[in-house]
């Protein structure tokens, strides 16, 4: 009788552990304009999420995200913007104003969403999941700065991060992308 309530305990943690693990597909959030996206939208394809900002010293990255969606949009990759206004007040506008910025300056056609927090007392569920191993099951990653970079697989499970100064086309990103080994 022990062992089968021993059994029957441990099955119920084991069960409630996999019911917490949240993927990507778990979290539905707002486009620049308004309109609803689930991210569940986005299965088999490999995610590039990143933080920005229009009034950075790392603002250029959007000319270099830009074409690496170009170049792998049509190979199940995607990146997907997210303006906060964390770090210095460097994002201060609307979410009309960050559109028209991001297209007018950089020609931005890679999905951007609504301003949101990415650290802090008021952080998006999205980047406390992205940021808490606790959560994602894999690492913890305080946001450091503006255009900071998670992976995303296939599957909608975070793969690792890349520091905001890292250039979106680093071997680290490019390697994972292409599904090279050693990345």
């Amino acid at each position: 009788m022990k062992k089968i309530l021993f059994v029957s305990l441990l099955m119920m943690m084991v069960l409630g552990a996999g019911a917490r693990v949240k993927t990507l597909y778990s979290f539905k959030v707002k486009s620049l304009d308004g309109k609803a996206f689930n991210l569940s939208s986005l299965k088999g394809k490999k995610v590039l999420v990143v933080n920005t900002a229009s009034k950075c010293g790392l603002t250029p990255q959007y000319a270099t995200l830009q074409k690496l969606y170009d170049t792998y949009k049509d190979r199940n990759f995607v990146i997907i913007g997210f303006p906060a206004n964390n770090f210095g007040g460097q994002e201060p506008g609307s979410n009309s104003e960050i559109k028209e910025f991001c297209t007018m300056n950089y020609g931005v056609t890679f999905p951007m969403m609504s301003k949101i927090s990415v650290k802090g007392d008021d952080i998006h569920p999205l980047y406390k999941w992205l940021t808490s191993k606790s959560l994602n099951g894999v690492v913890d990653a305080e946001i450091q700065w503006n255009f900071q970079k998670f992976m995303i697989d296939e599957k909608g499970r975070l793969v690792g991060f890349a520091a905001p100064k890292e250039k979106p086309d680093s071997e680290k990103i490019i390697s994972w992308i292409e599904g090279k080994k050693g990345n």
